[in-house]
């Protein structure tokens, strides 16, 4: 008995072997991770499986009842002969892993192969295998994995019926008996930890391949947030470098460089001697992947590095693209070709698809910026000759009157003009230099409204350095003078309020005169409002560049009513004020 069970179990060394042979199958893979199998995927597992259950009857010993002796299996056994074995492992191990079809299928194949072999135990053999695989099936959750312990009691449990049915269904039963005795308990232990072990190394290994995967993808994710800030800038020699450090420190080969169509942008590594950032292109293999745009793996006779005695063993190089376009390539260096892997080749063309897709993401974001400062500039020179226009108007109508006066204005508006300038070639001014225009232009307005205009200012002096789109106060002061109170005989009054509320700096213009109606105020600032004394462009340029330099919140707001007068609001966020000379 004790040899017997010595021999069952170098028989295990086989089962190790065939369990890490099948965690490279797809199938077997996916019935792991409980996965939903196609039709084609079921059947090769069955096959598989019972297949296993065959190599398992082979690998047993055959044992004669009259002599004692131990054999090797042969496809025919004598009357008296029957077979220890493994079999009961694959069935057991399928009904598992899969539940009633693969249990059952399998069985069912490695059972009716038992019955052709002959001996008295065929029958009771060959039905116990399909039994086995219905009982292995029983415990299957799906979702849910097996402990090692459960399997050993289930495979060992499935053996105990085997044995059991020999006893019932076997004949002549003293040979039943007999071969009960000698083969049942190194049988039902082996069969018991075969089990147990095959599950233990398919889910250790699975496990493991599980977890390189994880490793690889929080690899990739962890470069990907590192480089995104600096590809973001765009390709230069600076922010490659940085790329460059970020994947030598991440995935340790002998170097690592990027180039654009010409030149070296960046060489992190050994040979940075000679492969130098802004040097031209060296070696051919590089320049041929720029120029047919795939991926290539050179060794150092492909190289073709200028310095003989360069030390770059191989190579993977990867090109980088934007919009389809080669513009640069990346490359890893290793010692040799043999340290290259399958999964080495597999992460860098992961990592060419990444930088490529960051260089897409600078490149739109630098077009929205040029875009969106493109439209700011012509917004402000849209203003520009909206207020020039009205000051000449103003301007000529008392020059045969009050030329002194007239010459007056000409100085306010050439200082206002000039401030204009100086505004549209900046993104932003500060409150006091937008108020300075205010008050440019409200000079020519006191002059054509002759005492019947005031104009009331409260600033907070603590604000006057915020920064602001230029060209914003003096449309919503024009605005107020033009519309709100140019119809009122006397007392009209504009105020201009600026004050530091809640990390907010509020501005707020106000007017006494007439109001808007209901059906104009839903338009203003959202469309264009043209009037008899305007086109309305004014208010709607203002309220858009508010809302595209500080966001939609920035917004102008307007409260009104009908012969109360208007108040135009808007807040901006507080920041770092840069002080500009006038």
């Amino acid at each position: 008995m004790l040899d017997l069970l010595i021999i069952m179990l170098e028989r295990v060394g086989t089962i190790v072997a065939v369990a890490f042979i099948l965690t490279r199958f797809r199938f077997f893979k996916q019935l792991v991770h409980h996965d939903t199998l196609d039709r084609r995927q079921t059947v090769s597992a069955i096959v598989f499986f019972g297949f296993f259950g065959i190599i398992g009857t082979y690998l047993g010993v055959a044992f004669n009842t009259e002599t004692f002796h131990f054999n090797s299996v042969t496809m025919n056994l004598a009357g008296e002969d029957a077979i220890a074995n493994s079999r009961v492992i694959g069935i057991v191990v399928a009904g598992l892993l899969g539940g009633y079809r693969f249990g059952i299928g399998a069985g069912l194949i490695a059972g009716i192969h038992r019955m052709t072999l002959g001996g008295f135990t065929a029958f009771s053999c060959g039905l116990s295998t399909i039994l086995s695989g219905i009982l292995a099936s029983y415990f299957y959750k799906k979702g849910k994995t097996v402990k090692p312990l459960t399997a050993f009691a289930i495979g060992a449990l499935a053996e105990s019926i085997q044995m059991g049915l020999i006893l019932v269904l076997s004949k002549p039963f003293t040979e039943a008996w007999a071969l009960v005795q000698a083969i049942g308990l190194p049988m039902i232990i082996a069969n018991g930890v075969g089990t147990a072990i095959f599950l233990l190394i398919v889910y250790n290994v699975m496990s493991e391949q599980d977890r390189a995967t994880a490793l690889q993808a929080q690899k990739t994710l962890r470069i990907a947030n590192q480089t995104l800030a600096h590809l973001r800038k765009g390709m230069t020699p600076e922010t490659c470098n940085e790329v460059c450090q970020i994947l030598f420190n991440e995935l340790s080969p002998s170097a690592v460089a990027m180039t654009n169509r010409n030149e070296i942008l960046a060489h992190v590594g050994v040979a940075s001697d000679h492969h130098r950032s802004y040097s031209p292109i060296q070696t051919h293999i590089t320049k041929e992947v720029l120029r047919h745009g795939n991926r290539v793996v050179a060794n150092d006779r492909a190289i073709h590095c200028v310095q003989s005695d360069c030390p770059l063993g191989a190579a993977v190089i990867a090109p980088l693209k934007q919009r389809d376009k080669v513009v640069g390539t990346l490359k890893l260096y290793y010692p040799s070709e043999k340290a290259i892997t399958d999964v080495t080749i597999e992460l860098i063309d992961g990592l060419s698809s990444l930088l490529s897709d960051q260089l897409e993401i600078a490149a739109a974001d630098q077009a929205h910026e040029l875009a969106k400062d493109a439209e700011i500039k012509a917004l402000q020179a849209q203003i520009s000759p909206h207020f020039f226009f009205n000051s000449l108007n103003v301007i000529i109508s008392l020059i045969r009157t009050d030329p002194d006066q007239a010459r007056q204005l000409l100085t306010s508006l050439s200082k206002f003009l000039r401030q204009n300038v100086e505004g549209t070639t900046a993104a932003r001014v500060t409150l006091e230099q937008e108020l300075s225009h205010v008050r440019a232009y409200l000079q020519i307005e006191e002059a054509r409204f002759v005492d019947k205009l005031t104009i009331d200012f409260d600033v907070d002096p603590t604000v006057l350095s915020q920064l602001i789109p230029p060209l914003t106060l003096q449309p919503i002061v024009e605005n107020a003078v033009k519309h709100g109170i140019a119809d009122m005989a006397r007392g009209s009054v504009v105020k201009v309020r600026i004050a530091a509320r809640d990390g907010e700096t509020e501005i707020t213009v106000q007017d006494n005169g007439k109001g808007i109606t209901s059906e104009r105020l839903k338009m203003l600032g959202e469309h264009p409002v043209e009037s008899e004394s305007g086109t309305g462009m004014g208010l709607f340029n203002v309220h858009r560049r508010l809302m595209m330099t500080f966001g939609d919140q920035a917004g102008l707001q307007f409260t009104t009513a009908s012969g109360e007068g208007t108040i135009v609001r808007f807040a901006i966020p507080k920041e770092e004020a840069i002080h500009h000379a006038i």
